[in-house]
Order: C-alpha cells, then structure tokens, then sequence
C-alpha cells in the first residue's frame, strides 16, 4: 500500500483518537484532544444503539471498575478540606468514562488491538530515540536536558518521562519480540533501559524491572530458563549502570544520592528518597486524623501545612504553591489513605479483586491478549515503590487509558458482529 494511502488509512482510523491520548501525552494537556474525541464517538455510538452496553461484558468490566476509582473521590468530597478542588476533581474524573467506553467499543478485534499496541510501540520507539539524543547531545525535541536527569520530549520542566517509558515499554518490547523474536526484545530492552535509566527517576527504575521480569517469565515458562534470563538482565543492568556511572555525570549524581540509603543513617535515607520520609509521616499524621474518608481527592497539599512539622522541607523549600505543601504522597496506598480514606482504600481493593476475577475468567487466550497493557498496569500499580499521583490530570489519564485498553483487550475477540455494522462510526468496513 503506497504511503500516501497507509497515512489516509490511519487518518480514518477508529483507534486514532484514543493512539493521540499517547502521542501528545508529552504536550502538557493536548493529550485531552483524544478524550474530546472519544467522548464524541462515544456519543454517536450509543445515539445509535442504546443499548450497546448489555452486548459488551468489558465495557461494564470497564463501568464497574471505575465506579470504584471514581466512587473513592466522590465520597472525600462531601467533607473535604478544600471542596472546590474536591468536586471539580470528581468532575473531571467522569471523562474517563466515554474514554474507557470507547475503546471498548472501537477494539472488538485481536487484528484491531495488535495495530494500537504496534502505534503505542511506535510512540515509545520515538521517545526513546529522542531520550538517545539528548543522552549523546545533550539537546531533544524537548529541548536541553535538566541537570541532573535527561528529560527527553517531556521537556526538562515536564520530568514524566523515566515513569512513562516505564510503563509504556511493554508495548514496545512485545512488538520487538514479536516482529523480531527474542533478538529483537532483547535489543529493545537495552534500547529501553539507557533512557530509563539516564532519566533518573528511581520509580521508574523499579517499575522497568518489573516489566523486565515479567517478559523474562513469559520467555523462560520454567524457573531454570527464567533463572538464566534474570541472571542475563542483572548483568547487562550492571553493565549499563557502569557504563552510565563513568559517562554520565547526571546518572553518577543521582546514583550516589541514592547510595546514601545505605550509610546506616535516617538522614541519608531520606536523602536517597529526595525527602518523602517527611512527607509520609505527614500523610501518616492526615490519616490518623481522617480515617474515614480522608481530607479530600487533591487536598493533600492543602492540607500539608495543617500536619507537617514547622519548618518542614516542602513548607519552607518546595511547596507545591504559595500557602501549600508537598503536592502529593509519593505513595499510591497513602495517596489513597490520606485523600480518600479507609472507605477509599476499600474501593480501590474492591475493584483490583473484580479485575484480577475477571482477568482469571477470561481464559488464556484473552490473558495472552492483554499482556502488554497487564504488565504496564502491574507496574504502574505495583505497591512497594513511589509514585505519581493517580488522581492527577496526568497520571490519572494515563492509568484510565491502560484501564480501558485492558478492559477491551480482555474481549477483544469474544464480542459478536454488530447489527448494521457498516453504520457504526467506531468499525472500518475491512475489519482490521
């Protein structure tokens, strides 16, 4: 197919609305252009069958689950410390409704979803090129590095982009293995691992581990074969971090501040962790005084002055604002805890036991399907490590895009034909 025909052809494409929420990701909130359009074909689709959601079981998987994420803000508004702030996040939490909903109804086929998890792989493969040349020039897309990290396309005021390629790199990986077999997800591996690493975020870092690790399970199917696989990735890390080390000042930085964890005392500690062991105890101080349904979704930086210590770090040196402290936990389950309290912890446990029973249901092939998007979720959600703020506009996107991805990846292939399917403004004629 001339190139031409291919561009018209994605141009037209049902999957290009909810591909831009990715692409534009690194332009601040562009990446709402895509939910603007899903929200829109969203709005065709059920003008033209009502009652589209009794046919598509991950589609109410999908209402279920965000029933909860959103069902946890709702009930901290109705007390919080700052209301405002508190409704309209809830607000704005109801678009990733129709977001979610339309990938469910815009991805009914395996041919279908194997082209976006291809289009999320050409995104990553873009920045992780982009990260390459800034590593070697010191300049990007996103202009010059920040001193102590690359930051890639997301701009050195923008440091998103260790988590990103984190998370996202499983799509990657899978599309390197695929087209390429084991060769080519090794190479994308180490292709991956330098920009993750040189962008300094120690999240990040743990995050990619994980994802390493669950590639290397799906490769080895016997703990013999995964043992020789893990030992292979321990030393080619060793052997990045060396070579990182020695010609990167930014890695060598940021690698001695985290050294310093293990000097035996709480202040190097709470150095290695850039301060949190601060912010934490705070958020332990707001629980314990809002056990129930916490100070309000993104009330915590409000409410920081009223817990911290005075003179806290994030009081004095970097507030979130004027009058404010910490911007967030730094911690999903305290996140949760201090912003939404118990009842919000509840929910969110609710909904990971409706997935993970929906996950086990969906049968081995529909678990092959969703692997990609499962392992990004896994490691965007993996508890025992720091983290963005899920109820913020950006992480929040991002982990309501996976969630929608994964909804319909799991029944990608079991949905039947539509009636009236060439009237459908979400199905091409050829079916890819």
């Amino acid at each position: 197919m001339p190139l031409i025909d291919r561009l018209r052809a994605a141009l037209r494409s049902p999957l290009l609305p909810y591909w831009l929420v990715v692409a534009l990701l690194p332009l601040a909130r562009s990446a709402e252009i895509g939910t603007f359009l899903c929200l829109l074909g969203c709005v065709l689709l059920f003008a033209r069958h009502p009652q589209a959601l009794r046919q598509h079981a991950g589609a109410r998987l999908l209402l279920w689950l965000l029933a909860a994420y959103v069902g946890a803000a709702l009930l901290s508004a109705f007390d919080a410390l700052v209301p405002g702030k508190s409704w309209g996040t809830v607000a704005a939490l109801l678009r990733y409704v129709p977001l979610g909903l339309y990938a469910c109804f815009a991805i009914r086929r395996e041919a279908r979803l194997h082209a976006l998890y291809l289009g999320v792989a050409a995104v990553v493969g873009l920045w992780v090129l982009d990260a390459w040349l800034q590593a070697l020039t010191g300049w990007s897309l996103g202009g010059h590095a920040e001193a102590e990290r690359i930051s890639g396309i997301f701009g050195a005021d923008n440091l998103k982009l260790g988590p990103a390629l984190a998370v996202l790199s499983p799509f990657a990986l899978w599309a390197a293995r695929r087209r390429w077999g084991w060769r080519g997800l090794a190479a994308a591996f180490l292709l991956l691992l330098g920009p993750v690493l040189l962008a300094g975020s120690r999240a990040a870092w743990l995050s990619f581990a994980l994802v390493a690790l669950a590639f290397g399970w799906r490769e080895a199917r016997s703990p013999r074969r995964f043992a020789a696989i893990a030992v292979a990735g321990v030393l080619a890390l060793a052997l990045a971090g060396a070579v990182a080390w020695q010609a990167s000042t930014r890695f060598h930085e940021r690698m001695t501040r985290t050294l310093a964890a293990f000097d035996g005392h709480e202040q190097g500690l709470d150095q290695a962790l850039s301060g949190r062991l601060d912010i934490w105890r705070t958020s332990a101080r707001m629980i314990a005084a809002h056990p129930w349904n916490g100070v309000g979704v993104r009330g915590f930086r409000y409410a920081y002055p009223h817990y911290a210590p005075a003179g806290d770090h994030f009081l004095v040196a970097e507030p979130c604002g004027p009058g404010e402290g910490a911007c967030h936990a730094h911690q999903l389950v305290l996140e949760v805890l201090a912003e939404t309290g118990a009842v919000g912890l509840l929910l969110w446990l609710a909904a990971a036991a409706w997935a993970l029973r929906a996950w086990r249901r969906a049968g081995a092939a529909a678990r092959e399907r969703a692997f990609p998007v499962s392992v990004a979720l896994g490691a965007m959600l993996f508890p025992l490590n720091t983290h963005l703020a899920f109820y913020s506009a950006w992480w929040g996107l991002l982990f309501a895009w996976l969630l929608g991805l994964w909804c319909a990846s799991l029944y990608a292939a079991g949905n039947p034909t539509w009636p009236h399917d060439e009237n459908l403004s979400l199905e091409t004629r050829d079916g890819a």
